[in-house]
């Protein structure tokens, strides 16, 4: 028998601190209105609660060792690597980038929403060289005052510094919150990589009870 390959994108969104996976769901319809998102399968994991150091390396790893186990349990079901995406926004900005770079493979690309780079320079040599090659949108504000815009600078010049296809993106007037322009943009940035790749008609229409929009909470990050 022919094992069961998946037919449609797969998304890890990671949620900001102090937020649930759970009050970001409604994101899956918002992408859903794109072709390159229409039948794609999500993720929102839930990170603890308790207040943790969002810098700290041995935090970061581990919850980077989370987010891997999600993405390597969809490929081994059947999704091509280019099919997966991760976004986050602010700590789980920061946790995207993160996870990206440490992955053995590359993927499809990664969404920074007002994050930062959790690690400094000399991370730089456990970036692997396929994910380098994974395309990266980073999308910050000149008004937030959590993260100074400075942080999205500077982790654009680091990626950029590896070699890698890292568009930074600033509005002026954007605080540290989400806006529904960033998410128009994010989808017409993965169009285009799309269509660049000559993936966009590579993942068939399915019925939508295949592609849920799934939570697991059993997977949760450790920030």
């Amino acid at each position: 028998m022919e094992p069961v390959t998946r037919s449609c994108r797969f998304v890890v969104w990671l949620h900001g601190l102090g937020d649930t996976g759970r009050a970001n769901e409604f994101l899956a319809d918002s992408f859903s209105t794109t072709a390159a998102f229409a039948d794609a399968r999500w993720a929102f994991p839930t990170a603890p609660t308790a207040p943790k150091c969002v810098r700290d390396e041995e935090d970061v790893l581990r919850a980077v060792l989370s987010v891997h186990a999600m993405i390597d349990r969809e490929i081994a079901a059947g999704t091509n690597p280019r099919d997966v995406f991760v976004f986050g926004l602010s700590q789980g900005g920061a946790l995207g980038i993160a996870s990206v770079l440490l992955y053995p493979k590359t993927l499809g690309g990664c969404a920074v929403f007002s994050g930062f780079l959790p690690f400094n320079s000399s991370f730089a040599v456990r970036v692997t060289a396929q994910a380098k090659k994974t395309p990266v949108l980073w999308i910050h504000g000149r008004a937030d005052s959590l993260i100074p815009i400075e942080e999205g600078r500077d982790g654009t010049k680091f990626l950029r510094g590896l070699g890698m296809s890292c568009e930074f993106k600033v509005y002026d007037r954007l605080g540290h919150s989400l806006e529904y322009y960033e998410l128009d943009y994010c989808q017409r940035w993965v169009d285009n990589i799309l269509h660049r790749s000559g993936r966009e008609g590579l993942v068939r229409r399915v019925s939508r009870n295949m592609c849920l929009c799934i939570n697991l909470f059993n997977c949760s990050y450790h920030f």
